[in-house]
């Protein structure tokens, strides 16, 4: 093979393999990364139509929810790790292990995680029946 060719050959396989994992590589950094929601309780109250919901929510590092609301008040307590929440009408704080906090119902907002462990919440909520506990906002 002349050496113009090879030179050429040699260069096309270098700029196709860079390509391919440059593409591989990015595809990584964009993954979302998964955030776990176990329900832990879920009790009919003594109010009609009414029940209590504990749930634990653990977001890995770098993890975000994105913008969501609840219907009903939440309580929560930070167990471990540190979320920064985004709140509406409220300017963004950090909440840490052992920290507790309120998010009233329809105020959009949203926690991330920018730490290097997870962060796992315990949230709970009083609600009317049936009705689903997160509604993502776009």
């Amino acid at each position: 093979m002349a050496p113009t060719r090879l030179r050429f050959v040699a260069a096309a396989t270098l700029t196709a393999a860079l390509g391919i994992a440059g593409t591989w590589i990015a595809s990584a950094q964009t993954a979302p990364v998964a955030i776990k929601r176990n329900i832990l309780l879920r009790q009919d109250l003594s109010v009609p139509d009414r029940e209590g919901v504990m749930a634990l929510v653990e977001l890995p590092p770098g993890a975000a929810e994105g913008p969501h609301t609840h219907p009903a008040d939440a309580f929560i307590f930070v167990l471990d790790g540190a979320i920064s929440l985004e709140n509406e009408g409220a300017p963004t704080t950090t909440f840490k292990a052992g920290d507790v906090f309120h998010i009233f119902p329809g105020k959009v907002h949203q926690a991330t995680n920018s730490g290097s462990v997870p962060a796992k919440l315990a949230v709970v909520f009083v609600t009317e029946k049936g009705r689903p506990l997160t509604t993502p906002v776009k």
